[in-house]
């Protein structure tokens, strides 16, 4: 997944080596046979690692594939925490947004067919492990949100967040979608860009709505 933490030793190198090879002979695995028809050993085998050791790294099978999760949840969150006060979540989301269809866009077909879109798309037990990850990233951008905007009502930023990750998440769909069926992915990227803008925009004229009705009921 996009957003990886740069590690600061050498000792800290060696076990980002290590995880990333477990995650890419993980990817091959669900590539080839499908989330759910591959078990932890199998990944052992294939990094050539004991199947403890694929354990030490991701103690739940889901991990293989949501091997990024902290990171990408942090990057929400600090995305919208962290924003220019004159964005709205949906604004300082937005690149975040861009980037990951960009990322996804420029992949191997073969190999992103075992990632995280694809795959959350094709399995039905690993789609029930996303959505509970979409449920904590959108928990994460509504704590965000009260902490730079206190005067909205925390249920109200809670739905905010929970539009915002609906839009994620149907990207991410669409992108695992267009992967699985074979269809050309620069072009779906294009139009992916294109609905991600409309609907994004939309969100953020919501936001502001929101943040003017908040204001003028404290008065």
């Amino acid at each position: 997944m996009a957003y990886v933490t740069k590690p600061t030793g050498r000792r800290e190198l060696r076990k980002l080596e290590t995880r990333q090879r477990l995650a890419d002979a993980a990817a091959q695995l669900f590539a080839e046979h499908g989330y759910d028809a591959v078990a932890m050993s199998d990944v052992a085998t294939a990094a050539g690692v004991a199947v403890q050791t694929v354990f030490n790294y991701f103690p739940t099978k889901p991990g293989l594939v949501l091997d990024r999760a902290d990171d990408m949840l942090e990057r929400s969150r600090r995305c919208v925490a962290e924003r220019d006060p004159a964005l709205t979540p949906a604004d300082a989301l937005r690149v975040q947004v861009h980037e990951d269809i960009d990322h996804f866009a420029a992949r191997d077909v073969y190999f992103a067919r075992g990632e995280f879109p694809a795959q959350s798309v094709e399995s039905d037990s690993l789609r029930r492990y996303a959505l509970q990850f979409r449920f904590e990233q959108a928990e994460a951008i509504a704590a965000a949100i009260g902490e730079t905007d206190p005067e909205i009502h925390a249920l109200v930023a809670r739905a905010h967040a929970s539009g915002l990750i609906t839009v994620i998440q149907a990207v991410t769909d669409r992108i695992g979608e267009a992967i699985l069926s074979g269809a050309h992915l620069a072009t779906v990227a294009q139009k992916l860009h294109e609905d991600a803008d409309v609907t994004l925009a939309d969100a953020a004229e919501t936001f502001r709505a929101m943040k003017t009705r908040a204001a003028t009921t404290i008065r």
